[in-house]
């Protein structure tokens, strides 16, 4: 089974590194600097801010759909990032958290969920995806929740 894992476009998020901090604040987002490693994960390249780098830290609707499961959560995003999207590569920002893995319906419906280390994530997607009615994945950082990528059938 293929998979394909995808981080945020970079275009929406570019208006927000000209903005003021107080811009920000309007838009309940504030600039930061990475303080320690693999703490500021960007949601754009699927890397982590090094320390001394400067992220936003924003509010993100990662789950727009119309159902009980809509949601939103904080994610950080880096400057000048480009897009993860990539066939059967994790990314190595994932492989070294513990993971989880939501999948839904084409409705935004979750089907199933489960909880793993980065390091086997792979046979988590292969399950998941086993069942014909999951359209997509999410996955979450399990300790802090937030969105971290979307997961498709390749």
């Amino acid at each position: 089974m293929h998979f394909r894992i995808s981080g945020l476009p970079a275009e929406p998020f570019a208006e927000l590194f000209s903005l003021s901090d107080a811009a920000l604040a309007a838009r309940q987002a504030m600039r930061t600097v990475a303080d320690k490693p693999h703490a500021y994960p960007c949601r754009i390249s699927l890397t982590d801010a090094e320390p001394g780098q400067a992220v936003i830290l924003l509010n993100y609707e990662h789950q727009p759909a119309d159902s009980p499961f809509r949601a939103s959560h904080a994610i950080y995003i880096r400057e000048g990032e480009r897009q993860f999207d990539e066939v059967d590569q994790v990314p190595d920002q994932l492989r070294r958290r513990l993971l989880s893995v939501r999948g839904f319906d084409e409705r935004g419906l979750l089907r199933d969920a489960d909880v793993v280390p980065g390091t086997a994530l792979e046979p988590l997607l292969e399950r998941l995806f086993k069942d014909e009615g999951t359209a997509y994945l999410h996955i979450h950082m399990a300790r802090p929740g937030c969105y971290a990528a979307r997961v498709d059938r390749a």
